[in-house]
């Protein structure tokens, strides 16, 4: 319906679901959770006071909220409540944020729904400082994505 995605798109995130690398952003040891609709993976870019927040996506490339349907759209959240759940076992956070983007104007960088799902601390101050993340590499990542795989009792990656 209201697509953004250039002629010849290569879809970063349909690479993480057939579990292929995206050298310098994502790679299949990021992955700790995947069942047949949705993938749940540790993020490449990292707030400064919110490390290894999750996004979790829909198998099929579904481009945004407005294409997500709703047999889809019911694992996807389902999914992002139990990484809500998993956060608060697994790293123990004060809270959690999902954030979710939809076309350019509303911030979507990557042509592939996705649902953000933040671990959140006091005083993190993730949405004043917004503009403040890095690209972090798979071994800063590796840690966290191995703790909820183990919470998930799923062997990926």
């Amino acid at each position: 319906m209201y697509n953004h995605a250039p002629a010849g798109y290569v879809c970063p995130f349909c690479r993480v679901v057939s579990g292929l690398d995206n050298p310098g952003w994502n790679e299949p040891s990021d992955v700790f959770w995947q069942t047949e609709h949705i993938t749940a993976f540790i993020n490449g870019r990292w707030w400064l006071r919110t490390p290894a927040h999750a996004l979790v996506i829909p198998n099929q490339h579904i481009e945004n909220i407005y294409d997500l349907t709703p047999d889809l759209s019911i694992h996807v959240y389902e999914a992002a409540r139990q990484v809500a759940l998993a956060f608060k076992q697994v790293y123990g956070c004060d809270g959690v944020s999902t954030r979710q983007h939809n076309e350019p104007a509303g911030y979507q960088e990557v042509f592939h729904f996705h649902l953000h799902v933040f671990p959140r601390y006091h005083g993190d101050r993730l949405y004043e400082d917004h503009l403040a993340f890095r690209t972090t590499t798979a071994d800063e990542r590796k840690p966290y994505a191995d703790r909820l795989r183990a919470h998930f009792g799923t062997v990926n990656g």
